[in-house]
């Protein structure tokens, strides 16, 4: 790490000493606090005492930043218990890893499509291929299943946590903006939109949970295909 006047700025008098794991943590508080539109390098150095110029001696800008907070969020996550088939199992990361992501504001946007494996994430990564592959995957589909379900989880979460339209943003509650399309599938032409109509509360009215089942049962009927006969 380079040096002035013979010493790192967290060295310097005066200045506490910094750590990535301590701007992960403060950066996880920020994010409650102010969201992800909230978060930034000047609010993370002063959740910490320091001025923003200390931060760029441990990460390079803001994309580091959030690496660092994309593993600091998992660090809370844990396996489900080795227990059941492997669809048991694989059910049970995909329940835990919505419920983390719900636990922690907008941790679904920090985590989506970003691939910054650390320290938290090794275990819980390997840990999920070794069931894989002990169930009979192979090595490529246990790769891609993780990846699939991560996709699956992350993508449903950030939907969830939209506003599903102008209504909603306003103020509506989710159980409003639903029932109010319902009412407008049903009050359609049925000649002009038969399957709209008779389907309206089949598109509205179940709950996310039960959505989420079905997807996530689906996926794994999907996956259960890939493998050898006699592990299906």
């Amino acid at each position: 790490m380079p040096e002035i006047n013979g010493a790192t700025p967290e060295h310097n008098a005066g200045t506490p000493a910094l750590t990535r794991e301590a701007l992960a943590q403060a950066a996880l508080r920020v994010l409650e606090r102010d969201g992800l539109a909230g978060l930034s390098m000047r609010k993370v150095a002063a959740e910490v005492g320091v001025k923003a110029a200390s931060l760029y001696w441990h990460v390079r800008n803001k994309e580091e930043l959030l690496d660092l907070l994309n593993d600091a969020i998992m660090a809370s996550a844990e396996p489900p218990p080795r227990e059941g088939d492997w669809r048991m199992q694989m059910r049970g990361y995909c329940w835990r890893h919505r419920q983390l992501l719900h636990d922690n504001r907008d941790a679904a946007k920090v985590v989506a499509g970003r691939l910054a494996p650390g320290p938290h994430m090794f275990g819980l990564l390997d840990d999920q291929l070794d069931r894989l592959r002990e169930a009979g995957f192979s090595d490529a589909h246990a790769a891609l299943t993780t990846y699939l379900l991560s996709s699956f989880v992350q993508g449903f979460v950030l939907q969830e946590q939209s506003p599903m339209s102008a209504a909603e943003a306003d103020g509506a509650s989710r159980l409003e903006v639903t029932t109010e399309v319902r009412d407008r599938f049903r009050a359609l032409p049925v000649e002009d939109f038969p399957n709209l109509v008779a389907l309206a509360g089949d598109l509205t009215e179940p709950s996310l949970d039960a959505r989420f089942e079905f997807c996530v049962e689906r996926i794994l009927d999907g996956l259960a295909a890939l493998l050898p006969p006699e592990h299906q």
